[in-house]
């Protein structure tokens, strides 16, 4: 049964950021969300899509990791966040857990220590527990060979982010919104998203603010800074109710 939400619901409100320069190290221009738990390393992103998925990775940070209960840092979170973009777009996430691999945990810039949690108790116990993330993961390549570590990451990935399904549909629901409705919220946050972006691009603004506010019915942005302005998207209705209504 639908969960959907009467039009009278209260908004999940979440504010994001622009920059036309970040000084965050990386010194990309685009949008963050503005969130206490932001990790360091989030880049800002802009509305491009590429080829295989119709929404951004600001939208997949909005969608799949904020509203899902997931940090937009950490291996953990993103396994369960790209397990939850899979299944909304039906994209194979196994590419991106083997680019997370090749380029972070493989290339010796591992980041905290829950990439443990990503491959089998037995193994983890054998380089030890305290040792230094970089120098374990080099240690584990030279006894596995990067093929096979690379598989067992990768199934570690999948494991992972499938537990975490269930505690994702919670929190999306726990915001008063439909669960079955994500790839048509993220659908229209992307239209919304691409407006945002022309917007400071025009208007050649340095830095900006405001709110998202998301229903199952429309999402809402609002500029506050530099100026207010406001634009809303509907989103679209489930396909079974447009046939009816064709």
């Amino acid at each position: 049964m639908s969960s959907t939400v009467p039009a009278s619901a209260t908004p999940v409100v979440v504010p994001a950021l622009y920059a036309e320069q970040w000084d965050d190290g990386f010194g990309a221009r685009g949008w963050k969300l503005d969130l206490p738990d932001l990790g360091v390393d989030v880049i800002a992103a802009t509305p491009y899509t590429g080829e295989r998925i119709p929404t951004s990775v600001f939208v997949h940070d909005l969608v799949d990791h904020h509203l899902c209960g997931f940090r937009l840092s950490g291996y953990l979170d993103e396994a369960g966040a790209l397990v939850q973009l899979a299944e909304r777009t039906g994209s194979d996430p196994v590419g991106d857990f083997q680019q997370i691999i090749d380029e972070d945990l493989l290339s010796g810039l591992v980041a905290g220590p829950d990439w443990k949690d990503l491959l089998p108790a037995s193994l983890i116990t054998g380089v030890g527990t305290t040792s230094d993330p970089r120098a374990a993961v080099q240690a584990l390549r030279r006894k596995l060979g990067d093929g096979l570590l690379r598989a067992l990451f990768t199934a570690g990935f999948v494991q992972e982010g499938w537990l975490r399904r269930d505690a994702a549909r919670a929190a999306w629901t726990a915001h008063g919104l439909d669960y079955a409705a994500r790839p048509r919220i993220a659908l229209a946050l992307q239209e919304l998203f691409a407006w945002m972006d022309a917007q400071v691009q025009i208007r050649a603004w340095p830095s900006a603010r405001g709110d998202f506010s998301i229903n199952d019915h429309a999402v809402e942005f609002l500029f506050m800074k530099p100026v207010r302005q406001r634009h809303v998207v509907a989103v679209a209705s489930p396909p079974d109710l447009q046939r009816r209504s064709a």
